[in-house]
């Protein structure tokens, strides 16, 4: 695989890691850290791009997804809506540090639905995410996998 398409395919794992799909960027990362033919730098750089956008998607459709809170067919009841948005209304935007857990999805989708400033929530999303991808590459070096 070229380095482009090797970036390209990172890139599209980590965006849809960061949306509701159920994609693993983890694996991606980690696999092409080990095969070692494309720079740390620009699987980092890549992963956190791909995984911030992710995290936009979440946001604009937080933005405009509670207009349909009343449909039969919206994913989460009344009660779980309110409940998720006391719960960010009280950690606030620090919660999005939290983005890069399993449930830091939803947390993107409620900062959209509290209307967080943009330019707030991208640089803390950007943090959290580039901030996993950091630990995850110094993990992936430390345990020494992939040395000959």
């Amino acid at each position: 695989m070229t380095d482009t398409a090797s970036l390209l395919t990172l890139f599209v794992a980590a965006f849809g890691a960061a949306t509701i799909l159920p994609f693993q960027s983890e694996i991606v990362f980690v696999a092409l850290q080990l095969r070692g033919d494309v720079s740390l730098t620009a699987l980092l750089i890549v992963a956190s791009i791909g995984n911030t956008l992710g995290s936009c998607v979440n946001y604009a459709m937080g933005m405009g997804i509670e207009r349909f809170r009343h449909r039969r067919w919206f994913p989460a009841s009344e009660a779980q809506l309110d409940r998720a948005q006391r719960w960010y209304a009280k950690y606030g935007v620090w919660s999005l540090l939290l983005s890069w857990a399993p449930f830091g999805d939803a947390i993107t989708v409620v900062a959209g639905i509290m209307r967080t400033r943009f330019w707030l929530f991208l640089s803390l999303v950007a943090i959290a995410k580039t901030g996993r991808y950091v630990i995850l590459a110094w993990l992936t070096a430390r345990t020494g996998l992939g040395a000959d």
